[in-house]
């Protein structure tokens, strides 16, 4: 008989079938949002209510665009997104909440590493989530999301400098 899943493997679980969900005709993404032990959210990768519908025909994939890149040319939101909107749009809170996802490919069918790209994570950042727990080919990683606060400023920072040496030759 096998043992019960701990919390992780719980809700990862859950993710991992809200992925199922996305249209997405390269990779399918599933997350769920806890807050205190309870789920107040799920969402997938796809696109707007009523848009076009990834079935329909993959620009990334007539441009060949490799895996997070050509975001400018996909209509999805993202699974993070989706997740945080659905909350709004039943009134549930997600702060403080913990944000687990799931994702695989869809020719290989094999699971890949959901990290949250930096728009998703600016957005987890201000809607309060403090956790981020990911699947992986290798098992589950946690993120601490006050540590991306602090990249996010350090990076700008760097960027700033930079452009500044590049365009005054400091």
């Amino acid at each position: 008989m096998k043992e019960r899943p701990n919390n992780v493997e719980y809700y990862l679980g859950i993710a991992s079938a809200v992925a199922r969900k996305s249209p997405c005709v390269r990779r399918k993404y599933g997350a769920v949002i806890v807050v205190d032990d309870a789920v107040v959210s799920t969402g997938y990768n796809g696109p707007a209510r009523g848009s076009t519908n990834c079935e329909e025909g993959c620009v990334k994939d007539i441009l060949n665009e490799p895996h997070g890149t050509g975001y400018e040319f996909c209509p999805a939101v993202h699974a993070e997104e989706n997740t945080i909107t659905n909350a709004a749009r039943h009134g549930s809170s997600v702060k403080n909440g913990t944000l687990y996802i799931s994702g695989y490919d869809v020719k290989s069918g094999e699971k890949v590493e959901a990290v949250p790209c930096k728009r998703c994570r600016r957005i987890l950042i201000n809607a309060g989530i403090k956790k981020v727990v990911i699947d992986t080919p290798n098992g589950p990683k946690e993120f601490d999301v006050e540590k991306w606060v602090e990249e996010d400023k350090r990076s700008y920072e760097e960027l700033c400098k930079r452009l500044k040496e590049e365009l005054f030759k400091v």
